[in-house]
């Protein structure tokens, strides 16, 4: 038997016998559902933790399941989708969904900055969860949840569904790079036209709460700040508070290519440099360049990959004809790819060869997230463990430019860059009193 199989045997055991375990582990009171084996035909008991834009479109991808449980801070978002689940529960806190224990698993749909509240605190009552991307808000708790997710036999995926498109497209690019038809691949580049709803606000010392929002709840670990209507639902990602501008907001669908086809880990130095080019309060730059730098591993070569939005492009990227793409730069060839598409360009001028298909079709993202939590299985392809290292890797862009704009030289396992103590006030968030990390 496997050690993941021993574990997961193990909780089993003790959670039916009520067996005290360590506070680490992926556990729950005895009465914790997700304790319990599943069948593939038997129904999950879901919570679902914002139900409107995202959280509209997840809830809709596990709809096949029992959903008993509905959570959104805002009445008028939750009242349409009450009607169609009448027997499901509704909460606007997050937290008293927690306090449950007749559930299997959790979909957090929520604002970045509440992530982390609401995945730990599942993940250690033994629940499948799944998150949107990114994963968490800040790079601590990519370490944190990575880490946690880790020790646990919980079945977790981020939402970054182009990993598993029903196109299949970005396996066929990861079967092309590792088939090694661009030879080795050291530069990478990933670019971005800007954001066209990048809505500038002002902060203001008060504004009134809507009716039925619930703002303690939506603010949850962020510093108090006066209502504004600039904040939410969707503008909350162009504050640091809040969110982490297009670069979090886009970088798990992009980067995900070159980390999943090159196999990258923690990068060992990350340098951003950007402009605001707004005259609002905003924090986030609406325009960013963030080259980051990737260690050898392995027989494979060390990687230069750099990410580009809201204006900056790498030279000649006007000849490809793409507002956003990636582009793969091997010592026979390039490759050029977007969500659905791909192109291979051989320094020779010769056809590229043909790679045959060896990465299985996708059953769908939530599906597979679905599946897994039946089975107990900790494996998706874009499990915490995964979805850690990408997001955090994201996130250290944010943390150079927000640090001067200085080259941060990293040191993943301290969380650390030595050469630039002013980054350390952005490395790990502070929580408000009763949103602490479980």
């Amino acid at each position: 038997m496997s050690d993941q199989q021993s574990r997961r045997k193990f909780i089993h055991n003790a959670l039916a016998a009520g067996t005290a375990l360590p506070a680490a582990a992926c556990l729950g009171p005895a009465t914790t559902r997700a304790a319990e084996p599943r069948s593939a035909n038997e129904k999950l008991n879901l919570a679902v933790i914002g139900v409107s834009g995202r959280g509209g479109a997840n809830l809709a991808g596990v709809a096949s399941e029992n959903i008993c449980v509905l959570c959104d801070v805002d009445a008028q978002h939750m009242a349409p989708v009450a009607k169609q689940y009448p027997q499901a529960a509704t909460y606007s806190d997050l937290r008293r969904v927690m306090d449950r224990n007749d559930l299997d698993g959790v979909v957090v749909s929520t604002p970045d900055h509440t992530h982390s509240v609401a995945v730990t605190a599942a993940l250690r009552k033994g629940l499948a969860v799944y998150c949107e991307k990114p994963l968490v808000h800040c790079v601590f708790e990519a370490d944190y949840i990575g880490k946690l997710a880790g020790e646990t036999a919980c079945a977790t995926q981020m939402g970054n569904q182009i990993h598993n498109h029903p196109s299949g497209n970005y396996r066929r690019v990861v079967e092309t790079i590792r088939a090694g038809v661009l030879g080795a691949v050291q530069r990478v580049h990933i670019w971005m036209a800007g954001v066209g709803h990048f809505k500038e606000g002002t902060r203001v010392e008060q504004a009134d709460v809507p009716p039925g929002l619930n703002y303690d709840a939506w603010l949850g670990p962020a510093p108090y700040r006066p209502y504004h209507p600039s904040h939410l639902h969707f503008h909350w990602r162009y504050w640091w508070d809040f969110g982490g501008g297009q670069l979090a907001d886009f970088w798990c669908h992009y980067a995900d290519l070159p980390f999943w086809a090159l196999e990258l880990d923690q990068p060992t130095a990350v340098h951003a440099v950007g402009r605001k080019g707004h005259d609002g309060d905003n924090d986030v730059p609406r325009s960013m360049q963030v080259d980051y730098w990737f260690a050898e591993r392995g027989t494979r070569p060390a990687v230069h990959l750099t990410w580009y939005h809201g204006g900056p492009m790498p030279p000649g990227a006007e000849a490809y004809d793409k507002n956003a793409a990636v582009l793969f730069e091997g010592r026979q060839g390039r490759l050029l790819a977007d969500y659905t598409t791909h192109q291979v360009f051989m320094d020779d001028g010769s056809a590229a060869p043909v790679v045959a298909p060896s990465i299985p079709d996708s059953v769908g993202h939530h599906r597979e997230w679905i599946e897994a939590a039946k089975r107990g299985d900790p494996d998706t392809t874009c499990n915490f463990r995964y979805g850690a290292l990408l997001t955090a890797a994201g996130l250290l862009g944010n943390v150079s430019y927000r640090a001067g704009q200085t080259k941060l030289h990293w040191n993943a396992t301290a969380l650390h860059a030595a050469n630039c103590p002013a980054a350390d006030p952005f490395i790990r968030s502070t929580y408000r009193n009763g949103w602490e990390l479980a």
